[in-house]
């Protein structure tokens, strides 16, 4: 009884607390200070006036616009990818790109530059039902709809094991043709699908034998396939980095345009609406929308980066007080049984591009698996003006390989030093390996004295972060028994 009547005042303690804190709503007011500053109304807050009218539909606009960035990154991160095959490359729909160096993976959201890559984007209302043609060999990579969701690995952890074989793309809603049964069929929720190979193998002549073979056509040129003909970027200058201000909406108005719309996006859909962004309707912004968008923009962006960089979700630490964090925390269809993941999501498709279960490190000795830091192990930002050095243990647990990769926190893509340096690696010539096996890898504007072979460059004025990546992750992954130490600041004397 006591505990009862206790839990009784302390209910209504809570509720006389909390009603201090409203606004009072109670008599002839005409006036509610607010975060947005004085909203003025009619005789006891009958209705809104018009100068208060008009401040409530900017701050509705501006905070659908703030969210409606973050919402689509995905699409308008690959949009921009696409238009810059299309516009820059000079490529032909669904033709497949050659990323075979650092300077043609400048462009990318935290590429890797280890590995070479074969990719490209297909719209499916132009082409209809699409081949792509898969070597044997030792590949990784992944199919996606334009909302960078998971329609099917490719490569070794794929339908056809690293054997090779052929996948047949079809649009949403299509009717499965007939006489496919030697094809994987896959079937895309949006009308653009992105594809891509990663190749993991080190022998040259299997590699070149992947590149030389690899193709795409549409199905009506089974009979007769096209020569492959795969095209590189060739030193232009090129990214796929989100753009800023107006430009952001204008890509996504663009390619809304082209694409159909699931059920869970049409809310989205309609706070676009009164912001000019419309499916069947061009982008002409009026001066309102268009300042409202361009902040928007901006500090949808700032949000974005927050979620990135100050991760706020569960499990996000690669172990226990560790400045590692786990990369990929969003599933690979972007679903939990209660809601869709739009904050794991983005946090991810904000800093990186593109997902699959082999980049989920979940399948030991597989695939690839990543973990990012940003901070060092006091806690301070990661910066071009100090010294650091990452203290790798003996025996990474990656069959494969590991690489250790700085990106720049403003683009995201790699950093351009004056080396064009970006990543050491157990793939790296010369490395320096001290007695017990480990490896010491130093990040600054200048190599310490003796450690330029395991030396990064860093920008001095820039910020940056690092990803350490292991291919083929081992047990010792998995399990976290093997510890990755935080990365320190160095002083030559030490």
């Amino acid at each position: 009884m006591r505990n009862s009547l206790q839990q009784t005042v302390t209910a209504a303690s809570l509720f006389i607390a909390g009603m201090a804190m409203m606004p009072n709503y109670a008599g002839a007011q005409e006036a509610v200070e607010t975060r947005l500053g004085e909203l003025e109304f009619t005789q006891n807050y009958g209705y809104p006036t018009e100068e208060t009218a008009e401040k409530l539909f900017d701050e509705m606009d501006f905070q659908r616009a703030s969210q409606s960035y973050i919402w689509a990154l995905p699409i308008v991160q690959l949009a921009k990818w696409q238009d810059a095959h299309e516009q820059v490359f000079g490529v032909d729909n669904g033709q497949i790109v050659l990323y075979d160096d650092f300077v043609d993976k400048l462009g990318i959201l935290t590429s890797n530059s280890t590995t070479v890559y074969l990719l490209g984007m297909v719209d499916l209302t132009e082409s209809g039902p699409y081949v792509l043609v898969e070597p044997e060999g030792a590949t990784g990579g992944m199919i996606l709809d334009f909302w960078q969701r998971l329609l099917t690995d490719t490569g070794v952890i794929g339908p056809f094991e690293g054997k090779g074989g052929k996948y047949l793309l079809l649009p949403p809603g299509a009717e499965e043709p007939e006489n496919v049964d030697d094809y994987h069929v896959v079937r895309s929720t949006t009308n653009n699908v992105f594809f891509a190979w990663r190749l993991l193998g080190t022998d040259p002549d299997e590699n070149k034998y992947i590149k030389e073979t690899a193709n795409s056509y549409p199905l009506s040129q089974k009979d007769s396939p096209p020569a492959v003909k795969i095209v590189k970027p060739d030193g232009k200058k090129w990214d796929q980095v989100h753009p800023r201000g107006l430009a952001y909406w204008e890509l996504l108005s663009n390619v809304l345009n082209t694409e159909v719309i699931d059920d869970r996006d049409r809310f989205f859909m309609a706070m676009l609406k009164p912001l000019g962004i419309e499916m069947g309707s061009p982008f002409e912004p009026d001066e309102r929308q268009k300042k409202i968008l361009t902040e928007g923009a901006y500090v949808g962006e700032a949000m974005a980066k927050a979620n990135t960089f100050h991760k706020r979700f569960d499990g996000v630490r690669y172990t226990e007080g560790s400045k590692w964090h786990f990369i990929l925390l969003a599933e690979l269809d972007q679903r939990m049984p209660t809601y869709d993941q739009l904050d794991e999501r983005a946090s991810y498709l904000y800093e990186a591009v593109t997902v699959s279960k082999a980049m989920q490190g979940k399948t030991e000795g597989l695939g690839q698996a990543y973990i990012g830091a940003y901070q060092d192990e006091d806690g301070d930002w990661l910066t071009g003006e100090e010294t650091y050095r990452l203290h790798v243990p003996p025996n990474p647990p990656a069959k494969r390989f590991w690489s250790v990769t700085v990106y720049d926190t403003d683009t995201r893509t790699m950093i351009n030093n004056e080396l064009q340096r970006p990543d050491r690696s157990s793939r790296s010539e010369d490395l320096i390996i001290n007695e017990d096996g480990s490896i010491d890898i130093y990040f600054g504007p200048n190599a310490p004295e003796g450690k330029e072979k395991n030396w990064i460059p860093t920008i001095e004025g820039e910020n940056w972060f690092a990803y350490f990546r292991f291919y083929g992750p081992e047990k010792a992954y998995i399990e976290r028994t093997w510890e990755l130490p935080d990365i320190e600041k160095f002083a030559a004397a030490d």
